[in-house]
């Protein structure tokens, strides 16, 4: 975790119960795994000059937090919460891929409805997985296969799992689908999603 109070910048106040936090990440993530290009917004209670702040973050991260870009955004601006839109992970699967994973993405991209089950409080709760899968594709042409999954984020449905969509393509192979690691890539947000469907071809 980012240390921002030794970075020295001019962070808001903490009074009071409807003071949002200084660093908000735009969607969260799962205990423990790597993320590489992350989004969040900073609030500062003074303006800065963006290389200033791009050192004294660089100065208070920990090892393995790399400050790669900061850009002035008009604070009337959405949060990245209320606009991230979907989240890129690279699944690698060791040494193979079940025979038949290829076949059983695109069934699941082509279901109607994919529905799972997930733990909610003391109880289980059923979900469709469809609507917040976008797509998953299978590149095994150089080293140890691996999965590319995208899943979308959603407001009131919550967003997509890796995980779930591993147990997803299980079910319809009726084997297990092992990730030897699980890193995400990115997080789009609406902009993101709109600019790729404007360069897409007709």
């Amino acid at each position: 975790m980012m240390r921002l109070a030794e970075a020295g910048l001019p962070l808001p106040r903490t009074e009071g119960s409807r003071q949002r936090p200084a660093l908000t990440f735009a969607a969260p993530l799962p205990l423990g795994m790597p993320v590489e290009a992350d989004l969040a917004d900073l609030y500062l209670a003074d303006r800065c000059r963006a290389w200033d702040v791009r050192d004294r973050l660089a100065a208070a991260s920990p090892g393995g937090i790399e400050v790669l870009e900061l850009h002035d955004v008009w604070l009337g601006s959405p949060a990245l919460s209320a606009i991230a839109a979907a989240a890129d992970y690279r699944i690698e699967l060791g040494g193979y891929a079940p025979e038949g994973l290829k076949v059983a993405a695109a069934e699941l991209i082509a279901a109607p409805s994919v529905i799972r089950r997930r733990q909610k409080g003391n109880g289980t709760v059923d979900y469709d997985l469809r609507p917040l899968l976008e797509s998953i594709d299978l590149v095994a042409d150089r080293g140890a296969p691996l999965l590319r999954v995208r899943t979308r984020i959603n407001p009131e449905r919550g967003a997509g799992r890796p995980e779930e969509v591993l147990a997803a393509l299980a079910d319809v192979l009726g084997r297990p689908v092992q990730a030897t690691s699980t890193v995400r890539e990115r997080i789009l947000t609406t902009d993101d999603i709109e600019a790729s469907s404007q360069r897409s071809p007709d």
